[in-house]
């Protein structure tokens, strides 16, 4: 199988990762493929370019994880143990009608692209493919159902700088642990608009809100620490019962 062939198409690949603007480190990807050696060294590449990937190996395990786990992208071969491709994107996609699906198969008939992308699939890829094909249309895929994320987003003057990973307020350096620059960065992405605990939740911890769990507050409080300083105006703003909002008064 010719998957991964080509330095030159390693090295394009690279190439197209910096002329393109990174991903968000919250931009978390599942890749099922019965065949491991394949899915781990997806996993490796698309980490290499910044994403998170969980990796599964049969259809029931996958439908599990899609129902309990917020993904921003699912990679899914077509023949898979038990519950296979087609049936997983029939049964998920009225539940996660935004995720965007990649179809990944060996067969490669006119019928299967065609019933691939009539159950509810986005794009549809045929092994043996190279990485760089495939970054490409998760990248447009991406770009399409979530719009491409710039480097740096600020409230008032408040700035994030995601591919430094850096975060500034007029001029002062704030530094954050990764789990508390990855709020910042969602609640920048939301900014001027309530963001509630659960969304919190789901997006930086990647897990179903536990209503019983104090966490989220816990680390919005180190975070508000940090970005409001003594002196500056307020920019985090706790709304009752519900949760947070980042915006500049």
């Amino acid at each position: 199988m010719k998957t991964f062939e080509e330095d030159e198409e390693r090295k394009a690949s690279r190439a197209m990762k910096r002329s393109e603007v990174k991903p968000s480190l919250s931009l978390t990807l599942l890749i099922v493929d019965e065949n491991a050696s394949l899915a781990n060294l997806l996993r490796q590449e698309l980490e290499a370019e910044s994403y998170r990937v969980e990796t599964l190996l049969d259809g029931e395990t996958a439908l599990s994880a899609l129902r309990q786990r917020r993904f921003d992208l699912a990679i899914l071969e077509l023949s898979l143990p038990g519950l296979d491709g087609l049936e997983l994107i029939r049964r998920i996609r009225p539940e996660r009608p935004r995720m965007p699906i990649l179809v990944l198969a060996s067969r490669c008939q006119v019928e299967d692209k065609v019933q691939a992308l009539q159950s509810g699939a986005d794009d549809f890829l045929s092994k043996p493919f190279s990485f760089a094909e495939l970054l490409a249309r998760v990248q447009a895929l991406l770009r399409r159902h979530s719009g491409v994320v710039p480097n740096m987003s600020e409230v008032g003057d408040l700035r994030l700088y995601r591919e430094e990973h850096r975060v500034e307020r007029n001029g002062r350096r704030i530094d954050l642990t990764p789990r508390e620059f990855s709020i910042l960065e969602c609640m920048l992405r939301h900014a001027g608009r309530p963001v509630s605990r659960a969304t919190l939740f789901e997006e930086v911890w990647n897990a179903p809100h536990n209503p019983s769990s104090n966490i989220v507050d816990v680390y919005m409080k180190y975070v508000r620490d940090k970005v409001d300083g003594p002196g500056e105006r307020k920019l985090t703003h706790t709304i009752r019962g519900f949760g947070y909002e980042l915006r500049d008064t």
